[in-house]
């Protein structure tokens, strides 16, 4: 397979996310982040999308964001359990199995996702993650864990020009979370967690140093 290739795809596939504001749809809305929705071209399913200003510099969301073994994420996101690079294909573009609980009060059960990650810099000073799946040889199915699909999906950062210590974060998750979920499950399940998770990162920026 070409990681390479399909990296670069998917960091063009979530650019045309963010510059596309047609057919969005807002399911979930709080004082700080707004949850959009819209059919999926990839799979038959939803992409969501969220957005949220987060208070701290882009360098410090980036820090509790980042997907790399070890990170912040896994102690602040809930719907990350474990993170494991499998393989380092060049100095920006990564094979990583992630492993998530369970969920929705136990309806959902413990996934792993096996993804190509690509680390992208912005010519607007923006920094992203941007993931799909693929296939790895060195990972197949275990047994325990419903093995998910990512499809293109990821965070981009974007600092707030007039504000420093303010940085715009946009989300896109569009996950086939495989077995026979309910789609009422799915469609509330997403939402939710987005929300939840601009919440947890909110309180963990403000939490660290300055990096």
């Amino acid at each position: 397979m070409d990681y390479e290739h399909k990296a670069k795809e998917v960091g063009e596939c979530l650019q045309s996310y963010r510059d596309d504001a047609s057919g969005w749809k807002v399911c979930k809305k709080s004082n700080d982040t707004v949850v959009s929705w819209r059919p999926s071209s990839e799979f038959p399913g939803n992409v969501y999308k969220g957005e949220g200003v987060i208070n701290g510099s882009l360098e410090k969301v980036w820090d509790c964001l980042k997907p790399v073994p070890k990170g912040r994420r896994v102690k602040w996101d809930n719907n990350v359990k474990k993170f494991d690079l499998l393989e380092q294909v060049t100095e920006d573009i990564s094979i990583c199995r992630t492993v998530t609980p369970s969920a929705a009060m136990g309806i959902i059960s413990p996934r792993d996702f096996v993804d190509v990650i690509l680390i992208r810099q912005h010519e607007d000073g923006a920094i992203s993650s941007n993931a799909t799946n693929v296939s790895h040889q060195g990972c197949p199915p275990q047994s325990g864990y419903v093995r998910g699909f990512n499809h293109p999906c990821g965070c981009i950062c974007v600092p707030v020009s007039a504000e420093p210590n303010k940085t715009q974060v946009y989300t896109f998750f569009q996950t086939d979370l495989g077995g026979l979920l309910p789609r009422s499950v799915v469609d509330s399940f997403f939402p939710s967690s987005m929300t939840e998770f601009y919440n947890n990162l909110a309180k963990t920026v403000k939490s660290v140093k300055d990096v």
